[in-house]
């Protein structure tokens, strides 16, 4: 077939038109995906946790003890501490005095290997094979200085690192009227403590402390924090090159084989607008014990906030007559 200059125009014109429509439809089709990939990952977020961590059982004080110490130690908030003893939020403790510690967190089901992080929860989790190795209480970003959600790599492991005090932290020192500091050697003064775990995610990493106290909080600029002594046990077994993911889970659940069912309720501190007691139903209904529960209790425990995994099943009366 021949073609005159105006017909070899029009033909490469609707070649062209043939290969824009091709591309928009292979573009919308790539959003379809995107999309029906999204809503798979958004699903998994309402799975019910995996199993439990932590222990009901007494302490008892030591020197230089107080509230907020304690609590920052075992993972738990210094108002769920003073409600079980019948404490005041500000009441001193005595040397030799005995208290009741109830730690008992669930296990996120997102992670099958490598370290786990909710950030509501204030909670790092140690994952292989699908099995809970370790689990840590941690300090992570004040709401101001949120931490970061997302998968991360392990990309340094550093023993008694110079702290390189970024930009906006010499910024946030002068506005405070500090003095600003450009770096910290290793020692007694370095907020990082004796071990560095640098992350992917720009700026972060998993690191000591200097002031144990600050365990369980929100007061960092965004990195995860952990007691000395965790942090030790932690760098030991991780690798450079390790997965891992953060994840913003406040309201979690786990059914016990024995019946109870567990829901453990956080504040949404980076003001996420998650919903509690829609979140807590969908994960009743994913574990497939809605009619189990006392939704009473639910409320009220999605009421105080206070961390604490509470056992929130139908108590079944006994129906058998008394002799």
């Amino acid at each position: 077939m021949i073609f005159n200059s105006k017909q070899m125009i029009r033909h490469d014109f609707l070649k062209e038109a043939d290969r824009a429509v091709s591309a928009r439809f292979i573009r919308l089709s790539a959003c379809f995906f995107l999309l029906l990939f999204a809503s798979s990952v958004s699903a998994e977020t309402v799975n019910p946790g995996i199993g439990m961590t932590g222990l009901v059982f007494d302490y008892t004080v030591t020197e230089g003890d107080s509230q907020t110490k304690v609590g920052a130690r075992f993972g738990m908030e210094p108002r769920l501490l003073a409600k079980l003893n019948d404490l005041s939020v500000t009441a001193h403790l005595k040397l030799g005095q005995t208290l009741k510690i109830d730690n008992q967190h669930v296990v996120p089901a997102v992670l099958h290997d490598g370290i786990l992080i909710n950030l509501p929860q204030r909670m790092l989790f140690r994952m292989k094979g699908g099995e809970l190795q370790a689990a840590y209480p941690v300090a992570v970003g004040r709401p101001s200085w949120p931490t970061p959600d997302g998968d991360f790599v392990i990309i340094s492991r550093e023993q008694d690192k110079t702290w390189f005090v970024p930009p906006s932290i010499q910024r946030e020192m002068r506005l405070e009227g500090k003095p600003v500091l450009t770096g910290v050697p290793p020692g007694p003064d370095n907020p990082l403590g004796r071990y560095w775990l640098g992350l992917s995610l720009p700026g972060i990493g998993i690191h000591g402390t200097i002031a144990p106290q600050s365990i369980y909080d929100f007061r960092t600029h965004g990195c995860i924090r952990l007691h000395p002594d965790d942090i030790e046990a932690l760098f030991q077994t991780v690798e450079k090159g390790e997965a891992g993911r953060i994840v913003y889970q406040p309201i979690l659940l786990f059914p016990a084989t024995d019946g109870r069912i567990f829901l453990e309720v956080h504040r949404d501190i980076y003001r996420q607008g998650v919903d509690s007691l829609k979140t807590a139903k969908e994960l009743a209904y994913a574990a497939g014990v809605t009619d189990r529960i006392d939704w009473d209790k639910v409320a009220s425990v999605i009421e105080a906030r206070e961390g604490a995994a509470i056992d929130v099943a139908l108590k079944i009366a006994n129906s058998r007559e008394e002799p």
